[in-house]
């Protein structure tokens, strides 16, 4: 982990950043508890590490595909459960939904940590391939929440890199998505990653995917 962990997961910090992206994009905020999907053990680890405590629940579950709800595929799901008033005051904090009540996203705390905050709604709700059909690759974000994502692009609109994204559209399976322009999309992955290596702060197989579309576009 980075050095300096934080003692509030309110604070801005890059493993703060990294764990509310992670919430934000595929959690569950309650009143007294946060529930957050990891993509694998290892980032569902970094996240029980990061709040400072926490349950991890494993199970194997079938999901739709992304942009295509007829579709479905079987995975590996771990679920991180952080209970406490964290939950309550991250929701008023950072305009997290919490039950059946709309978010508003108020993410701009984390503006000196944006690298990790991108990379935890990457891994969350982001999704990575290779486009065999044009040799580049692809990353577009989905979510059920149009304003998360508004969010999101207002992200990739001022990171260092440049990043501009289509416009959001509704997805098949009743929610939207939007994509980082192909050409923009080498660069943007390889600066939201950089880093990783030394601070821990990464799921290991959404990064293994992302090297390997990369390789795949450059061997196109």
């Amino acid at each position: 982990m980075t050095d300096g962990a934080p003692t509030d997961l309110l604070a801005c910090h890059p493993e703060t950043a990294y764990f509310w992206g992670h919430v934000a994009g595929d959690g569950d905020v309650r009143t007294d508890e946060i529930t957050v999907r990891a993509p694998d053990e290892a980032c569902a680890d970094r996240l029980v590490a990061v709040a400072g405590g926490g349950a991890v629940d494993h199970r194997r579950t079938e999901r739709p595909y992304a942009h295509d709800a007829t579709v479905t595929r079987t995975e590996d799901e771990y679920r991180v459960t952080v209970t406490g008033d964290v939950a309550a005051r991250a929701s008023a904090a950072f305009g997290l939904p919490t039950g059946d009540e709309r978010g508003g996203y108020r993410l701009d705390v984390f503006a000196d940590a944006e690298r990790q905050l991108l990379r935890g709604l990457l891994e969350s709700c982001g999704t990575v391939c290779f486009k065999s059909s044009s040799g580049t690759v692809g990353v577009s974000f989905v979510h059920d929440d149009r304003t998360l994502l508004d969010t999101v692009a207002g992200l990739l609109d001022t990171c260092p890199v440049d990043a501009p994204t289509d416009e959001i559209q509704a997805s098949s399976s009743g929610g939207y998505w939007f994509g980082v322009a192909d050409e923009a999309a080498d660069a943007f992955g390889r600066w939201v990653y950089d880093g990783s290596e030394e601070t821990d702060l990464f799921a290991p197989t959404r990064r293994r995917k992302l090297v390997r579309s990369l390789e795949q576009a450059e061997n196109a």
